[in-house]
């Protein structure tokens, strides 16, 4: 089995969630709606994330506006925060810090200003446990009237107050208007592995201003299903950020906690860039020591006439370094030659690619080779010669000579960056979409390609 697994590495989840949403910060992502009058003391908000850009900023969840305004947020330090503003206002701000962006997050924040006791206002869960440990616990006080659920707009995606926009993937986003619930109304740990996974919310009861989100709907990203109909108007996205990647299909993307800097990430983390004029160097969320998977990456932009960039697959445990083709062990296919890099070594081995050249990438973990290639085209299998017991990893560099250097991956969810696949090529695993036909016998890096 793969030694590295996301959250909800589930054989058979018993509920599926099929899309997420993805929000990139840098194109102010966010979806809105206006709110009538409901029950101000009493709700409960869920919903499941997978971050994506980590950039030190606050990044907004939830929050209502009306003058003053309530705000949920994952705060500039990356623990999680609650924020009431007013006469009466409170906050939590927990000392456990959500920064793990290879995982799926399951967050509930639980409300009821009309408990006597004060730590029982409001209840924040992580992953079906309640955090109980905070820097900063300050409780609104007895029957206080919250700004949501009242005549203002409400924001997903945006802590309206100061502009802050959430970067990353979410989904399963549900509101109950006029209840205090715990997190097993939206989910359960599983008998078998022990893990929290999502359960079927549709049947809850939602109040006046409640909603239920699954992004299902690619044409109305905002549509609630909670039988409301309280829609959201979306700003900035579009069917191009419907993704699966879901809290029970989590799929690799790249790591912006795994670089050796000065690299830039967006597209929930599907995109890399480097400015720099050095190498620079990063890698896969997932990693493997047996199977058959398939990837695939596609040039998207630079600012000179030559690429350098060189992509494959390595070691997961060693340090990283500015250059994989210097590493071992790893493999790596070059743009500007058309060589490959074998634990240092560099020798010819095919054609030369460039912008918007797709290079697919399928390793054979059991039997340890790697063939690469060129917009469907076979560059030819390659014994790596490895040996067993290593944890591999996809890997990418990139050569900022030119001061603009960037690569879109498709790990399955159908896209490069914020452009879709022309024509889906056959995959006889069922997992993950992509350009070129998959190899027999390989899959997508994702939970449920791990448990075929």
């Amino acid at each position: 089995m793969p030694l590295i697994l996301g959250t909800n590495s589930i054989k058979d989840t018993g509920y599926n969630v099929d899309n997420s949403l993805r929000f990139n910060d840098g194109s102010s992502d966010y979806l809105n709606r206006t709110q009538t009058t409901g029950n101000r003391k009493t709700w409960t908000f869920s919903f499941w994330v997978k971050r994506g850009n980590l950039s030190g900023a606050t990044q907004g969840i939830l929050s209502a506006l009306s003058g003053d305004y309530d705000g949920i947020h994952f705060y500039n330090t990356n623990a999680f925060r609650i924020y009431f503003y007013g006469t009466s206002n409170g906050q939590l701000i927990t000392n456990r810090l959500f920064r793990d962006p290879s995982a799926w997050l399951h967050i509930v924040v639980s409300v009821d200003t009309t408990q006597t006791t004060a730590s029982n206002r409001v209840k924040i869960y992580a992953n079906g446990v309640q955090e109980t440990s905070f820097s900063t616990a300050s409780y609104p006080s007895l029957n206080y009237d919250t700004n949501f659920n009242v005549s203002n707009t409400l924001h997903l995606g945006l802590n309206e107050g100061a502009t802050f926009y959430y970067d990353g993937y979410m989904s399963e986003v549900v509101f109950i208007d006029g209840q205090q619930l715990d997190p097993t109304s939206f989910g359960e740990f599983d008998e078998d592995s022990g893990i929290w996974k999502p359960i079927d919310v549709s049947g809850l009861t939602f109040g006046t201003n409640g909603f239920y989100l699954d992004f299902e709907d690619s044409s109305a990203l905002g549509n609630d299903v909670s039988g409301n109909d309280n829609d959201f108007t979306v700003n900035n996205l579009t069917s191009i950020d419907q993704s699966t990647d879901t809290c029970t299909n989590n799929f690799s993307t790249m790591n912006p906690l795994d670089q050796n800097g000065g690299m830039t990430f967006s597209d929930g983390n599907l995109s890399v860039a480097s400015t720099s004029a050095s190498w620079r160097s990063t890698r896969g969320t997932f990693g493997v020591t047996q199977g058959k998977w398939y990837y695939e990456v596609k040039p998207v932009n630079t600012s000179g006439s030559l690429l350098d960039m060189i992509v494959g697959w390595g070691d997961f445990e060693i340090a990283i370094p500015s250059e994989f083709s210097s590493s071992s062990p790893a493999l790596t296919y070059t743009a500007g030659s058309g060589n490959k890099q074998l634990d240092g070594v560099n020798s010819s081995y095919g054609a030369t690619y460039n912008v918007n050249d797709i290079i697919g990438v399928a390793f054979d973990a059991d039997n340890l080779t790697v063939e690469y290639f060129k917009n469907g085209t076979s560059q030819g299998s390659i014994s790596t010669g490895w040996s067993s017991g290593i944890t591999w990893t996809p890997i990418i560099s990139l050569y900022g000579r030119y001061n603009n250097t960037k690569a879109s991956f498709n790990f399955g969810n159908g896209y490069f960056g914020t452009t879709a696949v022309a024509s889906a090529g056959t995959n006889a695993s069922g997992i993950g979409i992509f350009e070129y036909d998959v190899p027999t016998g390989y899959t997508a890096l994702s939970t449920k390609g791990l448990n075929l």
